[in-house]
C-alpha cells in the first residue's frame, strides 16, 4: 500500500492564506486574487506547488460511473449528463490553486482587477484563448454565459446572477461586471462561471437535455464518441490553446478519457477487478481492508494508495425534508437521531474503521467547539434565539451507543421526544397528533448498496418504536427528478464543504434555496440564523471574524438535526492501475475534484 502526506501547513497558514487585509484598496489588473488579501503564489510561477510540471503525455484511463446519461450538457436543470464534462470540457476565467483555502490565477483571463470594496470586477481575456473548434473567446461570448447561465441555466447559477447590476464590454478584451450587493466573494465566483460559445447555441433552446450537442468548450479535453447511456470519451486536444500556462503545466497529461456507465456499484468494482476500469475509489473502510485481495493487488498491477486532505468533513448521511410532516418537527427529527445507532451500524459496515461526522465542518478549525458556545459564536446567535434548538447555545454532542444492537437508552429518549411531540404508540403503531400513524419513506439510488445496508438496520431499529419506512430505489433518472421538485421524506446525502465557506453556502441551506426547485437545500432549512451567519461569512473583515462566524453557522447546522450524519471520508482511498502515477506533494485540498485525473500521468510498466 502506498501512503502520501502532505505538508503540514497547520491552522495558523490556512488562515493567513485565507484572510489577510494587505493590499485591499488598489484597484489595479493583478495575475490572481484571494478571498482577502493576496495570492500565495507570484505573478512569474512556473506551475502549482503540487504538480510534476515535467509529467509525461499520454496514456489513458477508463474511469467508471453508475447509472446513465441523457444529455452532454451539465449546465442546466433537464436531464442527467455525465459529471466529469464540466472540468473536463469546459474553463472559466480563472482556475484554482487548490493548495489554497481559496484562491484563483488567471486561466482564460490575463487579469483581474477589483474595485476597492469589490464592488465590481473586470477581467481582461488573453489574446489566445480559444474554443475548441480554434475560434477565439470573446468578450460576447463571456457575456452570453453570464446571462444565459443565470436567467435560462441550472438554479445553481440564479442566485449570482440577481446579485448583478450590470455586465459590460471595457475594451477591446475586456468586461466589467457591478454589483448590486456588499460582497467580496462575489468577485471570485464571477471568476468560477463556465465560458461557452454563443456560437454554438444560436437558435437553439439551452434548456433542452440534448446529446445532439458536443460540447464546445475551452478545457484540454473534447467529446470524441459516446453511446447513450454506455460510455463517453474524451480526447485530449492537442491544440489546446493553454497547454503552456503556468496554471496547466504538470496538468492534463492523459491523452484519452473514457467514462463507461454501470449498473450499480458491485458491478462497477467487478469491472475494475477484471481490469476493465483503470481506478476505483473506494468509501468503504472495512471493504479497502479485506476486498483487495484479488490478484492484481498481489502481483502489483494494481496499487492503493491512500490520500489525505485537510477538508472539513462535510456533511454525509441521511437528509430529512423539513418541508413535510413530520421532520417540520425537531423534536421528532431529534427522536429520529437518537434511534439511528450509529456506532453499531459503523461497526457492521465499515469494521468502526472510519470515525462519525460529529458537525458539518468538522475536522478543521471552522468547526463548531465542544461545550457551551463560546462568547463571540453566542455574541452572533442570540439575537436569534428564538429561531434556534433550545440546546443550540449549550454543550452538544451528537447520540452515542455502546455498540450492542439494543440501543436501549437512546431508544427510550427517542420515545420521550415522540411523546413531547404528541405521538403515541397503539397497537405497535406509532401514531400523531392527527391520529396517523407515523410513517415515511426513504429514497435512494439504484445500486447503492452501502446505503441500503444503512437504511436497512435503521428501519428494523425504527419499527420497534412502532415506526414503519418505505424504502425505495428508482434508477438514476427518476432519482434526480425527485430530489429536483423535493418529492421525498428521507434520502441520502452528501455534502462536501471547503476551508473557505461563502455564497455557496445559500444554495446548500439558505433559505432562497429551500423551495427553489433543483437547489442544494434537500433538507429545505429557512432559517433566519442560518441565513444571518452566511452573511456574516461573506462580510467578515478579520481571521477572527470569518472563523468565529463559520463556527456559529456549524453549530445553527448541527444543533438543528436536519442530517443524520454518517462517518467521515478524511482520507481519500484510490485502488489505481499501477501504469498511473501521482506528485507526493498533496495540496490541503489533496482529495478534490480536480485531483483525479487532473495531475496525475501514464508511465509503462518496466519488464
Amino acid at each position: 500500500m502506498t501512503s502520501v502526506c502532505f505538508r503540514d501547513l497547520g491552522k495558523a497558514l490556512a488562515l493567513t492564506s485565507l484572510i489577510s487585509l494587505a493590499s485591499l484598496a488598489s484597484a489595479e489588473p493583478k495575475h490572481g486574487i484571494a478571498m482577502y488579501g493576496d495570492p500565495a503564489l507570484p505573478q512569474d510561477f512556473v506551475s502549482l506547488p503540487y504538480v510534476n510540471p515535467d509529467a509525461p503525455k499520454g496514456g489513458r484511463i477508463v474511469t467508471g460511473n453508475t447509472g446513465g446519461f441523457d444529455s452532454l450538457n451539465p449546465f442546466v436543470l433537464k436531464g442527467t449528463p455525465p459529471w466529469q464534462l464540466r472540468s473536463l470540457a469546459y474553463e472559466s476565467l480563472l482556475g484554482r490553486n487548490w493548495d489554497e483555502p481559496f484562491a484563483l490565477y488567471g486561466l482564460l483571463a490575463e487579469s483581474i482587477e477589483t474595485g476597492p470594496d469589490r464592488e465590481w470586477v473586470e477581467f481582461t481575456l488573453r489574446e489566445e484563448a480559444r474554443f475548441s473548434d480554434g475560434k477565439p473567446v470573446t468578450v460576447e461570448d463571456v457575456i452570453w454565459s453570464y446571462e444565459t447561465l443565470g436567467t435560462q441555466g441550472h438554479p445553481r447559477y440564479l442566485g449570482f446572477w440577481s446579485k448583478v447590476d450590470d455586465i459590460r464590454q471595457t475594451g477591446p478584451r475586456s468586461v466589467r461586471i457591478t454589483f448590486n450587493t456588499a460582497d467580496r466573494e462575489l468577485a471570485l465566483i464571477a471568476g468560477l462561471r463556465p465560458i461557452l460559445q454563443k456560437a454554438q447555441w444560436q437558435d437553439k433552446d439551452f434548456t433542452a437535455a440534448t446529446l445532439s450537442d458536443i460540447p464546445i468548450g475551452t478545457a484540454p479535453y473534447v467529446v470524441a464518441d459516446f453511446e447513450p447511456g454506455r460510455h463517453v470519451t474524451l480526447h485530449r486536444n492537442p491544440d489546446y490553446w493553454g497547454k503552456d500556462l503556468p496554471l496547466r503545466r504538470g496538468i492534463a497529461n492523459l491523452d484519452e478519457i473514457r467514462i463507461d456507465f454501470y449498473g450499480d456499484g458491485d458491478v462497477m468494482f467487478e469491472a475494475f477487478k477484471a481490469g476493465a476500469l483503470s481506478f476505483f475509489r473506494e468509501f468503504n473502510a472495512e471493504a479497502w481492508a479485506t476486498r483487495y485481495d484479488f490478484t492484481a493487488v498481489a502481483s502489483g498491477e494494481v496499487v492503493k494508495s491512500e490520500i489525505p486532505h485537510q477538508k472539513p468533513s462535510g456533511i454525509t448521511g441521511l437528509a430529512m425534508n423539513t418541508r413535510r410532516a413530520p421532520f417540520d418537527d425537531i423534536r421528532v427529527r431529534d427522536a429520529l437521531l437518537h434511534a439511528f445507532n450509529y456506532e453499531f451500524i459503523a461497526d457492521t459496515l465499515t469494521g468502526g474503521r472510519q470515525p462519525r461526522i460529529s458537525s458539518f465542518f468538522s475536522g478543521s478549525y471552522l468547526a463548531m467547539s465542544d461545550g457551551p458556545a463560546p462568547e463571540g459564536v453566542q455574541a452572533l446567535l442570540e439575537p436569534y434565539a428564538d429561531d434556534l434548538a433550545t440546546d443550540a447555545l449549550e454543550a452538544f454532542a451528537l447520540p452515542t451507543t455502546d455498540g450492542s444492537a439494543r440501543n436501549r437508552r437512546n431508544m427510550r429518549t427517542a420515545m420521550q421526544l415522540l411523546t413531547e411531540a404528541g405521538y403515541d404508540v397503539t397497537n405497535g403503531v406509532m401514531h400523531g397528533p392527527d391520529g396517523a400513524p407515523l410513517t415515511f419513506e426513504v429514497l435512494l439510488r439504484q445500486g447503492d448498496k452501502q446505503d441500503q445496508a444503512i437504511v436497512d438496520i435503521y428501519r428494523k431499529a425504527l419499527e420497534k418504536l412502532g415506526i414503519f419506512v418505505t424504502v425505495t430505489t428508482v434508477d438514476n433518472a427518476q432519482y434526480n427528478q425527485r430530489i429536483s421538485a423535493f418529492d421525498f421524506d428521507m434520502t441520502d446525502t452528501r455534502r462536501a464543504l471547503s476551508l473557505s465557506p461563502g455564497n455557496e453556502q445559500r444554495l446548500y441551506w439558505g433559505s432562497e434555496a429551500a423551495d427553489q426547485s433543483g437547489s442544494r437545500n434537500l433538507m429545505g432549512i429557512a432559517s433566519p440564523a442560518v441565513d444571518a451567519m452566511i452573511s456574516n461569512l461573506t462580510t467578515a473583515t478579520s481571521p477572527e471574524a470569518f472563523e468565529t462566524a463559520a463556527q456559529a453557522l456549524d453549530r445553527v447546522l448541527t444543533t438543528g438535526r436536519y442530517v443524520i450524519p454518517i462517518w467521515t471520508y478524511a482520507i481519500g482511498r484510490v485502488a489505481h492501475d499501477s501504469t498511473l502515477h501521482f506528485p507526493e506533494t498533496l495540496p490541503i485540498y489533496g482529495d478534490g475534484v480536480e485531483w483525479l485525473p487532473g495531475v496525475w500521468w501514464y508511465e509503462p510498466r518496466k519488464d
